[in-house]
């Protein structure tokens, strides 16, 4: 019953942290899943939900799949709150776990591009543009090069407006260039002849 709810959320912590003392992952990962869902059913105020997911997933990353699990309920409850640049952070999380414990690069890029989403929703346009690289370098390993070309010149074009990230831009710009190469060789050179008009400190770098 509701009169209980503070006492049973305090038992289930308590018993997640003795699963974590014998170094028994599982059980930590079900224990705080119960904590959290009793914590959203009965708004229980000693133990706040949102808090809850991503430890478990942390906690839990020994079994990926069910971290990967908690943290997808962290991202429900953080857009619900409207709260998307920690909505992002976990869809960083899950993309590195697939990225190098799971190796899956699709869904990798599928939540590296929610996040950048999220991150542009919240004008956290840094954090979107890396989000944004890391979907371009797997694009390209994809031989998804079209794709890669677009995100380069959009990021190359961002940072080429800007004073502080301008050096960057060639950067950029030669990565779209390879990726023009592996496509058509005329392409590429009408690439290249596009970016020195755009960004002319391009024709004398090393990039160019």
């Amino acid at each position: 019953g509701s009169s209980r709810v503070e006492e049973a959320c305090d038992i289930y912590a308590r018993a997640a942290n003795m699963f974590k003392m014998a170094k028994n992952w599982s059980g930590v990962g079900k224990k705080r899943q119960k904590w959290a869902k009793m914590g959203k059913n009965w708004r229980c105020s000693k133990w706040p939900t949102w808090s809850r997911w991503p430890r478990t997933g942390t906690v839990r990353r020994p079994c990926f799949p069910e971290a990967i699990n908690c943290l997808i309920r962290a991202i429900e409850i953080y857009t619900d709150m409207g709260r998307f640049t920690i909505a992002a952070k976990h869809h960083i999380s899950i993309a590195e776990i697939y990225e190098t414990e799971l190796v899956d690069v699709e869904k990798a890029i599928a939540h590296y591009e929610q996040a950048a989403d999220y991150y542009k929703g919240e004008e956290s346009n840094s954090s979107a543009n890396k989000c944004l690289l890391k979907v371009a370098t797997y694009a390209a390993q994809l031989e998804q090069y079209q794709k890669a070309v677009e995100i380069y010149e959009q990021v190359g074009t961002s940072a080429m407006d800007s004073p502080l990230l301008k050096y960057s831009a060639k950067e950029y710009f030669f990565k779209a260039a390879l990726c023009h190469f592996c496509i058509d060789m005329l392409n590429a050179k009408l690439a290249v002849q596009k970016y020195e008009e755009m960004f002319p400190a391009f024709s004398d770098a090393r990039e160019c």
